[in-house]
C-alpha cells in the first residue's frame, strides 16, 4: 500500500529563478516526473504551475485554514522586510499584504520549512553591503540567527528552517533533502550549526578538485586560464568552503574550477560582501583565508616546503592553459645489465 504524497508549496520571493533554473536539471526526467517517482506532490510553484489567479488565492487560503495539508514549504529568494519592517518593498500580488507576512503565516501551517539557495538561507546577494530593501534570510541574515521567523522558530516537526544554501545550489541536493524529508530521514542531529543538511556541509568544495595537484605543491595559477591551484592568487576558497560540489558535478560533469574560475564560497553567509571574487587577500603574502582546521604556521610551514619539492611539471603546467609537460616514467633501469658484469665466474 503507497504512502500518502509528500506535499510541497514552492514560493518565490526576492528571487533571480536560479534556483529553480537549477532543480530543473534533477534528473533524465522532467522535474514533476521526477518528484512524483518519489512520492512528492507539488502543490503549487509560480514559475512551473499552470494554475493562477484565483486558483492560487483559493489553494494559499485552503493550507492557511488548514483545509489543505503542507508538508514543505520551500522559499527561493531572499525576503524584503524593508521599509522600517514593513515588508512593502515586496508585496503579495492580489493579497494585499507584504509576501514577506504570507511567508511566516504559511510557515506556521508547514511541518518543514526549507529555504532554497543562499538568498532564502542567510540573505544573499540581495543583503550585500548597501541593501536598502531589509532583505534578510527565513532564519539568518548572513551568519546571525534570526531572521524573518526568528530564532525560536521550529517547524510542525518540529526542526529550524532546513537552509539548501548555494547560489544556486545543487539540483542534487534540493532533491536528495526533499526526498528524506518525504522518508522521515532528516533529523535535527543531521543539519549542521547554520542548518544545512550534512550530507552537504560535512564535504568542501576542495574535495575531488581535479586541481588538487597543484594544490599539494602550491603550484599557483596566476591568471584565470592558467590549470594552477587558484587559491594563492585568484580568490578561491573551496578549501574553505562547505559543500561536495567537485564531488558530484553539475550536469553530471561541471564545477566552478573545473571552468576555471574560483570556488566563491556561495554556501556560506555573507558571501556576497567579498570585495573582489578575483584576488586572494593576504597579510604579508599570506592568504587571510586559510584551509579550514589549518594554523597558520603550519600553512606556512607546510606551503614553503611544498614549493620547494615542485617538480618541473607541475610547475610548468601550473601556468600553461593545457598541459605542456605530460607525466612520464622514468626509464627503467638496465638491472640485468649491471648484475651479469657483477657476478663471479
Amino acid at each position: 500500500m503507497g504512502r500518502d504524497p509528500f506535499t510541497v508549496l514552492w514560493l518565490q520571493a526576492g528571487s533571480c529563478g536560479g534556483c529553480t533554473m537549477a532543480v530543473l536539471e534533477a534528473g533524465s526526467r522532467n522535474l514533476f516526473d521526477e518528484l512524483r517517482g518519489r512520492a512528492i506532490d507539488v502543490l503549487w510553484h509560480p514559475a512551473l504551475s499552470e494554475a493562477t489567479g484565483s486558483e492560487v488565492r483559493s489553494l494559499l487560503d485552503d493550507i492557511e485554514n488548514d483545509r489543505v495539508h503542507l508538508d514543505a514549504l520551500c522559499v527561493e529568494g531572499t525576503l524584503m522586510t524593508g521599509p522600517k519592517g514593513s515588508g512593502k518593498f515586496q508585496m503579495s500580488a492580489s493579497f494585499g499584504r507584504p509576501f514577506a507576512h504570507l511567508v511566516r503565516d504559511l510557515a506556521g501551517r508547514a511541518r518543514y520549512v526549507v529555504a532554497v539557495g543562499t538568498c532564502s538561507a542567510f540573505g544573499g546577494i540581495p543583503a550585500a553591503k548597501g541593501d536598502v530593501t531589509e532583505a534578510t534570510g527565513l532564519q539568518y541574515l548572513d551568519d546571525h540567527v534570526g531572521g524573518l521567523l526568528g530564532k525560536s522558530f521550529v517547524s510542525g516537526a518540529g526542526l529550524p528552517v532546513i537552509n539548501i544554501s548555494g547560489c544556486a545550489p545543487h539540483p542534487g541536493w534540493i532533491m536528495e533533502t526533499l526526498s528524506a524529508l518525504s522518508m522521515g530521514d532528516l533529523r535535527g542531529e543531521d543539519l549542521d550549526a547554520l542548518g544545512r543538511p550534512r550530507f552537504i556541509s560535512n564535504h568542501l568544495a576542495h574535495h575531488g578538485c581535479d586541481r588538487n595537484e597543484f594544490y599539494e605543491f602550491k603550484a599557483s595559477a596566476a591568471t584565470l586560464s592558467d590549470r594552477g591551484c587558484l587559491m594563492e592568487n585568484l580568490g578561491c576558497r573551496a578549501t574553505q568552503a562547505q559543500g561536495d560540489c567537485n564531488l558530484r558535478g553539475w550536469n553530471g560533469e561541471g564545477s566552478c574550477t573545473k571552468g576555471g574560475f574560483s570556488c566563491i564560497a556561495c554556501t556560506a553567509p555573507g558571501f556576497q560582501n567579498i570585495q573582489n571574487y578575483h584576488e586572494t587577500p593576504k597579510l604579508a603574502g599570506i592568504p587571510v583565508g586559510l584551509p579550514v582546521d589549518m594554523p597558520k604556521a603550519w600553512f606556512v610551514a607546510l606551503a614553503a616546503l611544498s614549493k620547494s619539492a615542485t617538480p618541473d611539471r607541475v610547475r610548468r603546467n601550473a601556468h600553461a592553459d593545457h598541459v605542456i609537460v605530460p607525466p612520464v616514467r622514468p626509464a627503467p633501469k638496465n638491472t640485468s645489465a649491471k648484475k651479469a658484469k657483477g657476478d663471479k665466474p
